[in-house]
């Protein structure tokens, strides 16, 4: 998977230097497991309906030791929280991956 950012990278080196680093603050370990912390953001992108970020954060997650249960459980919350709008766009992200 290519980059997204990868045309903020190559305009404007800086700004993609310090989205990295807030990134790299964000995921780094610490008192929350990474894996929680891919479904944090997956629940999150859900919210936003941004289906390539579920189907980015739904992989971390995986390959970060998600199960696929865990991945669904996510979802229950983020549909309960945003509504059945938001399941629309993640089972089109997720149909691929789980």
């Amino acid at each position: 998977m290519s980059n997204p950012l990868s045309i903020i990278q190559q305009s404007d080196p800086q700004l993609f230097e310090r989205i990295t680093a807030a990134k790299d603050l964000a995921y780094q370990e610490g008192e929350i497991s990474l894996k929680n912390k891919f479904l944090i953001a997956l629940a999150i992108d859900v919210a936003k309906n941004s289906e390539s970020g579920i189907r980015s954060l739904a992989a971390q997650a995986l390959e970060n030791g998600a199960s696929t249960q865990e991945i669904l459980e996510t979802l229950r919350i983020a549909s309960y929280i945003c509504g059945v709008g938001s399941m629309y766009t993640a089972a089109q992200a997720l149909k691929d991956i789980l």
